[in-house]
């Protein structure tokens, strides 16, 4: 999720302050965003998975590793980065609003890079979208499962795990819907044309 979050604040550079895009959003910069947030997903992973097994040598469940495993980690982990990226997807929405309205007065090229940037952010948002359907049951119900003296049924714990593992599955069929050049791609690599021939001079467009 901390890559959905690194997106969408190179979306909100591109589309919002377009003229600073290159010298905000620089390759050193996305490195270095990139390094933050695998090194703290990695921090948060390790903090939640020690809890976890400090749960299990207390014989009564213990405050702080409860707080961190379902209160902290989550929030951290995903309550943060969401509410950061509606934020910023609400700030994009507003100026792409205002540049829609602006559209007749900009120059033709103009015109064409401006509703590129939007469909790029319109197909960002919708993957936000799913992410959270996805992920947002899962995440409730490990916030809540202290309070309900664990007493959630496993089914529905799998269920929504694996509700959850599926995200990944449906990002590449947005990709593809929005995307002809993904679409070709797609099929490239399922034909196994990749693997055979001179594919690196085929076009995706």
């Amino acid at each position: 999720i901390l890559n959905l979050c690194c997106i969408s604040v190179d979306r909100y550079y591109a589309v919002c302050q377009p003229l600073t895009y290159r010298a905000k959003i620089s390759p050193r910069v996305v490195v270095n965003m990139i390094l933050v947030s695998w090194g703290v997903s990695a921090l948060i992973g390790i903090g939640v998975t020690i809890a976890g097994l400090s749960n299990e040598k207390c014989e009564e469940m213990c405050f702080i590793e409860v707080l961190m495993a379902n209160t902290i980690g989550p929030i951290l982990s995903f309550y943060l980065p969401v509410l950061i990226m509606l934020c910023i997807y609400l700030k994009i929405f507003l100026v792409a609003q205002k540049q829609a309205r602006s559209l007749q007065t900009t120059t033709k090229s103009g015109a064409a890079v401006s509703r590129m940037e939007r469909k790029a952010t319109k197909t960002l948002a919708i993957v936000l979208g799913v992410f959270l359907l996805c992920w947002t049951p899962f995440f409730l119900c490990i916030t809540f499962l202290p309070f309900t003296n664990n007493s959630v049924p496993v089914p529905l714990m799998e269920t929504l795990s694996w509700l959850a593992l599926m995200n990944s599955m449906f990002n590449p069929f947005i990709y593809a819907f929005f995307y002809s050049w993904f679409r070709s791609a797609f099929r490239m690599i399922i034909s196994g044309k990749m693997f055979f021939g001179h594919y690196t001079n085929s076009t995706l467009y």
